[in-house]
């Protein structure tokens, strides 16, 4: 079992605090960045990261796992993997998330969503609301990092590795702007 502080620990041996002025794919500023990439790198790490999850669902029964592009992916593979499951990804289609590549969802499949890390919680709840739609039973949302401290309603139960409250803020209140420092968009989506 990882503590907080080990689990803190590992994500700083990575790298992958960062600390500056970043655009989040919620359109959100802020001046922490947390690049879960980093320590999903090594199969090691991300296979003992999700072996904490997997062992946070307390027993939930999982068919398959699906996870948004690109955070989601290499956590819904390993995680479906530990949990013998499937593993799918969603991606965006003209601003919207889909199921593509020949990949369904089928009516009474119980589906676990992934994410690396969790802000606003949009783009998990497109995921789950995808999964609802295709007649599936979302058992819960598993994140490595939730940044609004567990603030976020995801609508069914969610579990983060990490949970941390970082400061976020509109593009027009943000300190960082007003400064005039220059904004970064580290993640995998133009926003």
């Amino acid at each position: 079992m990882l503590n907080q502080e080990a689990l803190w620990q590992l994500f700083e041996q990575a790298g992958a605090l960062l600390t500056g002025h970043f655009r989040l794919t919620s359109g959100l500023h802020s001046d922490r960045y947390i690049q879960c990439a980093r320590v999903l790198m090594l199969p090691d790490q991300a296979e003992m990261l999700c072996r904490e999850l997997v062992r946070r669902l307390d027993g939930r029964q999982v068919d398959v796992v699906v996870g948004p592009a690109l955070g989601g992916v290499v956590l819904a593979y390993e995680m479906a993997r530990q949990l013998g499951a499937a593993a799918l990804f969603t991606e965006r289609e003209n601003g919207i998330m889909l199921l593509r590549r020949g990949f369904t969802l089928g009516a009474g499949q119980r589906v676990l969503v992934v994410e690396d890390v969790i802000t606003t919680g949009g783009s998990a709840r497109e995921v789950v609301e995808l999964a609802r739609q295709s007649g599936a039973e979302v058992v819960g949302v598993a994140a490595l990092v939730d940044r609004s401290n567990g603030r976020v309603e995801m609508g069914v139960p969610l579990s983060a590795l990490l949970a941390v409250e970082v400061a976020s803020y509109e593009p027009q209140e943000c300190p960082m702007c007003e400064a005039g420092i220059p904004v970064v968009k580290p993640g995998s989506r133009a926003v």
